[in-house]
């Protein structure tokens, strides 16, 4: 997925919203009055944010009659999978530097106890002082 689709992909499902509208549309087709049953916004809002995700190529909308019907369009779905799995070895690389830097603070805090836990011993020429 080219960087300039990768931000309207990712610009477009910033908004709450139309992150809902993507969830729902995965399940299946649905009109746009079905879209905004859920929403305590306006149709002209609801049609906004559908011309939003349309042009950032992740639903279509068609016109049968009187109704528009949306669908998911996956292979925008599937771009942005494969761009974000491309990252997870950084993410993994991360992960085991954490992983580590935990482990030797771990074993820090172990020696740190077990060394102030151990008993001093007095010689009979220190308790005399």
């Amino acid at each position: 997925m080219e960087t300039d689709r990768i931000d309207v992909v990712l610009s477009a499902l910033a908004d709450p919203i139309r992150r809902r509208i993507v969830e729902r549309l995965g399940k299946g087709e649905a009109t746009v009055t079905d879209l905004s049953v859920p929403f305590d916004v306006s149709a002209p809002a609801i049609s906004r944010h559908l011309g939003v995700l349309e042009r950032a190529g992740l639903i279509t909308r068609e016109r049968h009659g009187t109704w528009r019907t949306c669908r998911l369009q996956p292979e925008a779905v599937d771009e942005l999978g494969t761009w974000l799995g491309g990252l997870q070895p950084v993410w993994d690389r991360r992960f085991d530097s954490l992983e580590a830097v935990l482990a030797a603070q771990r074993d820090h805090t172990r020696v740190v106890r077990a060394s102030s836990a151990t008993p001093t011993v007095t010689t009979d020429s220190q308790e005399q002082s």
